[in-house]
């Protein structure tokens, strides 16, 4: 099973007394904002399957929980790239060699004057670059003038319109209107979607905030993800979310019902989210497979609390981390998850997924289709995302659409991926994976809307999990039985 694996640069060496003081600083402030996290997550989603809540509330509680890890993980990436750089400046100085005494050179003229200079930033952005030079007083006076020493700033940013008619869609898919026939005219009488303009206003506050403090902007790729949001409606009422999009992957998820066993890099990775959107309440006695990692991790944490040289600051970040993997532990006990390498679905920004009032706005567990070349795939909304971007499916289903696909390589970086979300469709309880039942719902669902055209179907996903030893035992028997 894939994961994505972050590796952490090891220190070498002793670290500077002034090093650890700030260590212990950016562990404060992390410690700080951490003990306000937890209090915005489930603390058992156990209790809340038993108390009989209704399944939006724990889906609710299940996102807390997603956005929590990330968090964490963004804060801690950061602190490695802090305490990176912090070591790379302590590093031992060399003493230069001492000169060979020389003949002075006459000065060189001062650079005065524009220069100028153009180059792509690694998020693909060009970036055009002016210094002037002028001739000042001296230094004392130019040092105490606001005006000397001046740095502008100035970003452009285009931001796109949707795409609304069926010849400006089939721009990346020629064969649209040939797999939905009916596409045009829902088209004709469809609205761009509120969350088309609110993923753009996400997307500029973001790249504002970054340009402002200097930080890496989203990619271009990133920022030009999504043709089109559009709400469509059949005559018989029946609600469409159309989407126009790339597809990136998403590799979470844990079910120890049906995966019992992980490979290690993934069950003791700090990255890997065993969580999913979409989740239901644990069948069998197989206990989660993440649940070791997690463990291994607290008895590491405890050892180190009780070791005489660690920080009263330490102490409390690594007190807070335990209570945190308990209440994922306690979560896993209780529910299981999509395996996004396994189970086929799509994910969508959590502001959609969480919001009620939209009666277009696809929830948790709504039945979908995802449309690329001349394939259909059935599938569900199984997880959320985050508000900035769009276009992201399970492992699965990217490796169907592209083989050479990973956690690491999308499959498909042009706006050609098709997503269909039928609003409203979900299931009044969610419950495990069952691909024919979802392809059977999807082609219900299309009929309302039309159907596919002529040559068209659904795919048919198969089952690739193992199959547990008492169904191995039954299907022997079975056959045994047919010879006899």
């Amino acid at each position: 099973m894939s994961e994505k694996n972050f590796k952490r640069s090891k220190a070498r060496g002793n670290v500077p007394w002034f090093g650890i003081g700030f260590l212990i600083l950016v562990a404060a402030v992390i410690g700080s904002f951490f003990t306000e996290i937890p209090s915005k997550v489930n603390r058992n989603l156990k209790e809340l399957v038993e108390s009989g809540r209704p399944q939006q509330e724990i889906n609710q509680r299940t996102i807390e929980n997603q956005i929590e890890q990330r968090l964490r993980a963004e804060m801690e990436q950061k602190l490695e790239t802090e305490l990176a750089a912090l070591r790379k400046s302590e590093a031992p100085k060399v003493e230069p060699k001492e000169p060979v005494e020389e003949l002075p050179e006459p000065p060189p003229p001062l650079p005065l004057g524009k220069v100028t200079d153009v180059r792509n930033l690694r998020s693909g952005i060009p970036f055009k670059t002016e210094i002037s030079f002028e001739k000042g007083g001296i230094a004392s006076s130019e040092r105490i003038d606001e005006d000397s020493y001046v740095a502008s700033y100035e970003l452009k940013l285009k931001l796109p319109v949707a795409a609304t008619t069926i010849s400006e869609l089939q721009r990346s898919n020629p064969k649209l209107s040939e797999i939905l026939p009916a596409l045009p005219e829902l088209l004709e009488k469809g609205k761009i979607s509120k969350w088309y303009d609110a993923l753009y206003v996400n997307k500029s506050e973001r790249v504002r905030q970054n340009a402002n403090s200097l930080n890496e902007l989203l990619t271009k790729h990133n920022i030009y993800d999504c043709e089109t949001i559009m709400n469509l409606q059949a005559e018989n009422g029946r609600k469409v979310f159309l989407m126009q999009a790339e597809m990136d992957v998403v590799s979470d998820g844990s079910d120890g019902d049906r995966l019992p066993e992980m490979p290690d890099s993934i069950v003791n990775s700090t990255y890997y989210q065993p969580f999913t959107s979409y989740g239901w309440t644990k069948r069998g006695k197989t206990p989660n497979p993440m649940i070791a990692g997690f463990e291994r991790r607290i008895a590491n944490a405890n050892k180190e609390i009780a070791e005489s040289g660690t920080t009263t600051e330490r102490k409390k970040w690594l007190k807070d981390r335990i209570g945190m993997l308990k209440r994922w532990i306690s979560d896993l006990k209780a529910r299981s998850y999509l395996i996004a390498e396994y189970d086929p679905f799509i994910v969508m920004p959590v502001n959609l997924i969480t919001n009620r009032s939209d009666p277009y706005a696809p929830k948790v567990g709504d039945y979908a289709i995802v449309i690329y070349g001349e394939k259909v795939y059935p599938c569900i909304v199984g997880d959320g995302g985050p508000t900035f971007k769009v276009g992201e499916a399970s492992l699965r289903m990217a490796k169907e659409i592209n083989e050479n696909s990973s956690p690491y390589s999308r499959p498909v970086s042009d706006l050609t991926v098709t997503y269909v979300v039928f609003p409203g469709s979900r299931e009044s309880r969610n419950e495990p994976p069952d691909y024919e039942y979802w392809r059977q719902k999807c082609h219900e669902l299309l009929q309302e809307i039309g159907g596919l055209g002529s040559g068209y179907q659904l795919h048919q996903w198969t089952d690739l999990l193992p199959k547990s030893e008492p169904e191995k035992e039954t299907e022997e028997s079975s056959e045994e039985a047919s010879e006899q």
